[in-house]
């Protein structure tokens, strides 16, 4: 059960407006005594409680007497004094992460090559999600087929709501596949292409018949990188993002070549 201290008053202002609730106008001192607060702090406690619009004084009555606001009212007020305590907080910590973001990315150093894998196709959509959230210039996709194992409609949004914030950063995305790819992309994928990657000067896509892998280059010096299971073609085991500028400029070298022997996408022709 709920308690007026969990949306934000201290134990002696809940008992003082409970009290002042249950007593109708009452001096400080026989708030003090009904609510068992110290009357050396009774009087610091009623000026909070018509901060938060708790309660009301009227001041010309000798002694100053002390009314509390129905619940209705006063608990709305303070709800809305919770909120704008919460945005205002949520608005700091947004500022800090991004002033701690720029401060970190600033301090990477190159230790060479590095791997890390996830296993499993919802681990390995994660995976594929952050590494394209963390792109900075450059992000280019080889794909001869759906991502193995992945429900292509959840992993096919996902995948293009990070795209849509790289764009927005002003990444350039470059996507190379098969063209039979286009006709069993899912439809949500293909509406979002039409209204948003295709206006965008920073997406560029054409087709292959050439194409007989699927891999995601970033920045030039990282690779996504699908592994099929041993046993099932069908399913996919793992994915591996390898940090190693070497391997990834002979990954984009041979994607460069790739692409200047493709063709542009022609929707109408797939269909």
């Amino acid at each position: 059960m709920g308690s007026l201290e969990d949306i934000g008053l201290s134990e002696y202002e809940a008992r003082s407006y409970r009290a002042l609730l249950s007593a109708g106008p009452t001096t400080a001192k026989e708030l003090s005594r009904t609510s068992e607060v110290p009357m050396g702090r009774i009087y610091d406690v009623l000026g909070s409680l018509e901060t938060h619009g708790l309660a009301r004084s009227q001041t010309a009555s000798r002694p100053k007497k002390y009314v509390a606001v129905e619940p209705a009212a006063g608990l709305d007020r303070l709800l809305e004094d919770r909120k704008r305590e919460l945005d205002a907080q949520r608005e700091r910590y947004e500022a800090l992460v991004e002033e701690l973001v720029g401060e970190l990315d600033a301090a990477e150093t190159d230790e060479g090559t590095f791997w890390t894998a996830a296993v499993g196709p919802v681990a390995a959509v994660d995976l594929l999600s952050e590494r394209l959230a963390a792109a900075d210039s450059e992000v280019v996709f080889v794909a001869s087929t759906l991502s193995r194992g992945f429900d292509a409609d959840i992993a096919g949004d996902r995948i293009s709501e990070q795209l849509v914030e790289a764009i927005d950063r002003g990444v350039e995305v470059s996507f190379l596949m098969r063209p039979a790819l286009a006709e069993v992309m899912p439809g949500t994928v293909g509406e979002r292409y039409e209204s948003v990657f295709a206006p965008a000067e920073e997406f560029h896509v054409r087709t292959s018949r050439a194409v007989d892998a699927t891999v995601t280059v970033i920045d030039g010096d990282e690779s996504c990188i699908e592994v099929g299971h041993p046993l099932d073609d069908d399913r996919l085991f793992a994915m591996i993002d390898l940090k190693d500028r070497s391997f990834a400029t002979e990954l984009r070298d041979a994607f460069e070549t790739h692409w200047e022997r493709a063709d542009p996408l022609d929707l109408e022709a797939e269909a």
